[in-house]
């Protein structure tokens, strides 16, 4: 098959992309391929020492609560007045929405609701297994797989990275943090693993350490608190670690100055230790511009087996960059 890229407005097919070494890193799991270019290294070489995963693998031991209630609305919840997600996220859905065509990789040429952010939010209650709204609600939006053209592509100095071919707006969801789910205490002291990431979305929620509470925050408290009411439940329990299964998100590089920013998301259950994490754009982002968003760490919050400060350089090249990723 053929597939077409609008590559900064000159189409081009994959086959003839300057330094290709894969044409789809993802090999069909995702709604559009993702090729790989490398023209730094000689002789060239794809991204390896990791399994493709769109979905996050939950191993047996940890176990997933049980299916929420959901709404009952039919069709589409966006025309519904009495969406019960709705009153979950303040009485409005969480996501405007627009038409986007499929991909040429769909079965179907049908057009379907892709939504787009309307503000970050605390956390987004989307439509899960127990709602009756179809499967293309727009309060579904993070679960319609990838639906913007992306490449990873090598760098200079920051190893592996993402650029769009595609104009994205604000608010658009790019794609999930997959991986194995773990229990930090599984991973504690594992400094050379650099794809650990904390679902810590209850300190924002609660704007812990010096965090900007984000909009609805109250209002999610005051859903979430029976599960989550003592001090220890402050600390993230889990994380996502992608070191050797992922999906594109491990590729995105931290910037100091970034253009995707993290949002939480619940759809099947209602425990946002174990909420999904998104990366959403939070510009308008032109095709070629490379993707990022900040890793949070703080400064001088890492610590070696020795006791020490583990100092990393950060080369994002951002105007207020602060020349430290920690």
């Amino acid at each position: 098959m053929l597939v077409l890229f609008n590559r900064g407005d000159v189409h081009m097919p994959i086959s003839e992309l300057p330094g290709l070494v894969c044409r789809d890193i993802s090999y069909g799991q995702e709604n559009i391929p993702i090729p790989a270019t490398n023209l730094v290294d000689n002789p060239p070489v794809p991204p390896s020492g990791f399994v493709y995963s769109k979905s996050l693998q939950i191993p047996e031991y940890i176990k997933i609560p049980a299916d929420s209630i959901g709404c009952n609305c039919k069709g589409d919840c966006s025309s519904s007045t009495h969406c019960l997600c709705a009153v979950h996220n303040g009485s409005d859905l969480p996501y405007v929405s627009r038409q986007k065509k499929l991909s040429a990789k769909h079965v179907d040429s049908t057009h379907k609701n892709i939504g787009r952010l309307v503000e970050p939010k605390a956390v987004v209650f989307e439509c899960g297994a127990n709602c009756s709204c179809h499967c293309s609600c727009v309060n579904r939006t993070s679960q319609q797989g990838l639906q913007y053209h992306l490449e990873v592509f090598k760098t200079e100095l920051k190893g592996w990275a993402v650029r769009t071919w595609d104009t994205i707006l604000p608010g658009a969801l790019i794609c999930e943090y997959t991986g194995v789910l773990r229990r930090n205490a599984e991973v504690e002291g594992l400094l050379d693993n650099n794809y650990i990431f904390d679902i810590d979305c209850l300190q924002t929620i609660k704007g812990l350490d010096g965090r900007k509470q984000r909009s609805g925050s109250e209002l999610h408290m005051a859903s979430l608190q029976d599960e989550h009411d003592s001090e220890a439940s402050q600390a993230p329990e889990y994380c996502i670690d992608a070191g050797s299964i992922g999906n594109i998100a491990r590729f995105i590089n931290h910037s100091c100055q970034p253009n995707l920013f993290i949002q939480c998301i619940l759809s099947s259950h209602r425990d946002i230790k174990l909420a999904k994490i998104m990366l959403v754009a939070a510009d308008t982002i032109p095709p070629l511009q490379e993707l990022s968003y900040d890793y949070g760490y703080g400064m001088d919050s890492v610590i070696g087996p020795d006791g020490n400060v583990v100092k990393l350089a950060c080369h994002c090249g951002a105007s207020d960059c602060r020349k430290r990723l920690y």
